[in-house]
Parts: C-alpha cells; structure tokens; sequence
C-alpha cells in the first residue's frame, strides 16, 4: 500500500513539475492569455454589434457567441503553448527527463484547463455586459457548464496538439481537426447555456453536463495512454 502511495505522489509530482513550467512561462511572456483573450473578447464584441436586434437577443445569440469565442481561445491557446515546446527543441529536452507520458500530458492538459479558465472569466462577464445577460442568475449555472465543458476541451485539445506538434501547417492542421473533434462537447456547451438563458434551473441543465463530463473523461483516458505514442514517433 505504501509503495502504490509513493508512486502516485511521485507520478502527481511529475504533472505538478509540468503544470508548474507552463505557468511559469506564461507568467513571463503572457503570450497565451493575452493573444487568446483578446481575441475571444474582440469576437464577443463584434459579435454583440453585429448581432444586437432586440431584448431577446441575449437568449438567442449569446450562448453560441460565448463558445464559439472559446472554441477559437482555445486553439490559438494551444498553438501559443505547443510553439514554446517547439523552440529550441524544448519539447525534446521535456521528453528525455525521467517524467511519465501521461504525467507530461496531466501537466499541460491541467495548464490549459487554467488558461481557458481565465479566458472564460473575461468572456462570459463580457458578454453578460454586452447582451444584457442576468449575470447574478445565469452565474451559478454558467460556471457549471464551463466546469463541465473545459477539461474536455484541454484535455482533447493537448492530445491532438500533441499529434500535430511536428507537422507543417501546425496551427492549420490543429483547427482543422480540433473543431469538428470539439463539436459535441461545444453543442452541449451552447444548448446547456440557452436553455440556462431561457429560464432552466441548474437541475434541469443534467443531461448537457453529463454529456461533457463523459466528453472529459474520454479524452482524459485516451490522452493518459496514447499521449506516450504521439510524442515519441
């Protein structure tokens, strides 16, 4: 029993090592926040401008604008954060210390998580103000679907990040296979969020956070047993 504890301290310590460099990176460029945010929150005004036509706009088009904003964070995120592996063979140097794939792919995956997380808290407050959202009603159960759906999305986009890392046309082939990969998780996230804005309680929004739930740990799965293999081919 005591061996089994020591190696899954060890193995957590590996992904907190991992989780930790990306934050401390982050920390001294910004670039991931800042490029991802600023696009996500530049999507949801000009979307709040182009599509504003009347009260119910806010139930209607807010919560396709909010994820698709999102959905684009997320990729530019993850092609900011895989190009600092790929300078100087950064990638490389991880991959040859005595740290487990899967520990590798639970720090990053766990980064991302954080990064979308703050993207989120700039996108959902942005586009409450804008489309007129009830904030203080909605909050409870916005944050149980972006609870639900961003590990799903960290963990799917790290994977096939991953994939493509050694690719020509990297950030090309990534939106490529990201957004259609994303389409459940992303679906659920949207009809959850109008149904929230239409009046559902927190208790009705069950089926959609079970779907993205079920999203996550599929993706967390298969990421802890083939991230191994994408990376070392």
């Amino acid at each position: 029993m005591s061996g089994t504890a020591r190696r899954r301290t060890s193995w957590l310590r590996q992904a907190r090592l991992v989780l930790e460099k990306d934050i401390r990176a982050e920390l001294a460029t910004g670039e991931v926040l800042i490029t991802a945010g600023f696009v996500a929150v530049l999507l949801v005004v000009v979307a709040s401008f182009a599509f504003r036509a009347g009260p119910e706009a806010g139930v209607r088009v807010a919560p396709g604008v909010i994820w698709v904003a999102v959905a684009f964070a997320s990729v530019l995120a993850l092609s900011r954060a895989w190009q600092r592996e790929r300078e100087n063979d950064a990638l490389a140097g991880l991959l040859v210390m005595p740290i487990a794939r899967s520990a590798i792919f639970a720090g990053k995956a766990l980064g991302l998580v954080l990064f979308l997380a703050a993207i989120e808290l700039l996108v959902v407050p942005t586009a409450a103000l804008l489309f007129d959202l009830p904030l203080g009603r909605l909050g409870p159960g916005l944050f149980l679907l972006c609870a639900a759906a961003t590990p799903g999305i960290a963990a799917s986009g790290t994977l096939f990040g991953a994939m493509t890392v050694r690719t020509r046309a990297r950030d090309l082939v990534l939106a490529g296979v990201l957004f259609p990969l994303l389409a459940p998780a992303l679906l659920a996230a949207v009809a959850g969020t109008r149904e929230l804005c239409s009046g559902a309680t927190v208790g009705e929004l069950a089926d959609y956070l079970e779907l993205m739930v079920l999203f996550a740990l599929l993706f967390v799965a298969g990421g802890v047993g083939l991230f191994g293999l994408l990376v070392d081919e």
